[in-house]
């Protein structure tokens, strides 16, 4: 009888260890739990075509901290891409074509001086050429490095996106919608872990002077 209640004992004492070791778990990637549902539910819309309006200003516009004047560059989409073609290496080198003229036209509409110094700017476009944006100058922003998150972590949520959409895990015009609604709030909701391991596999062109 002894023995039994011995082993009644041991068997409570195991649970509620266990019980307080999964609770510590529980607290401790409460984060993480809370960032990966609010991603999943930022990347949940429907497979549906996306359209964006065209521009209603080329001058005078404003970055709102991150993101582009709305009215300036509101993003565009080559209509004609899917995941097959934009998940095929190398596509944006195929595509990506902005002349010289366009860029100083577009610094000149945020009124930044061209060319900017290296690493400061990156003349972004809005819905990422690899999510399958155009040339067009509705979809091209000058984006800076600073104030924090700039191009670099824009660049971090683009390949993030492209990954997603090429393993089959979110649909194409959903990445495009969200990048251009916010692309911070993605960026905001990534695991560290996985920004730490994007960062190394996509190194920004800014870190090799």
């Amino acid at each position: 009888m002894k023995k039994i209640l011995r082993y009644v004992a041991w068997g409570m004492m195991t649970i509620g260890v266990t019980g307080i070791l999964y609770s510590g778990y529980i607290v401790t990637h409460q984060g993480e739990f809370s960032r990966k549902a609010q991603l999943a539910s930022l990347l949940s819309s429907s497979d549906v075509q996306v359209s964006f309006e065209k521009p209603t200003k080329f001058s005078e516009c404003q970055t709102r901290n991150s993101l582009p004047d709305p009215a300036c560059t509101p993003g565009a989409i080559f209509e004609g891409a899917t995941r097959e073609i934009v998940c095929v290496p190398g596509y944006s080198k195929t595509v990506r074509n902005v002349s010289l003229t366009t860029r100083k036209k577009v610094y000149i509409m945020y009124g930044v001086d061209y060319p900017p110094s290296f690493g400061s700017y990156e003349l972004d476009h809005f819905v990422a050429l690899s999510l399958g944006g155009n040339n067009e100058i509705a979809n091209l922003f000058p984006l800076a490095a600073e104030p924090f998150p700039g191009f670099k972590e824009k660049n971090i949520v683009v390949n993030y996106l492209r990954e997603e959409v090429c393993a089959g895990n979110i649909v194409l015009s959903a990445a495009q919608e969200k990048i251009a609604e916010d692309w911070t709030l993605i960026y905001n909701n990534l695991d560290p872990r996985r920004i730490e391991e994007l960062d190394k596999k996509y190194p920004s062109w800014a870190n090799r002077k």
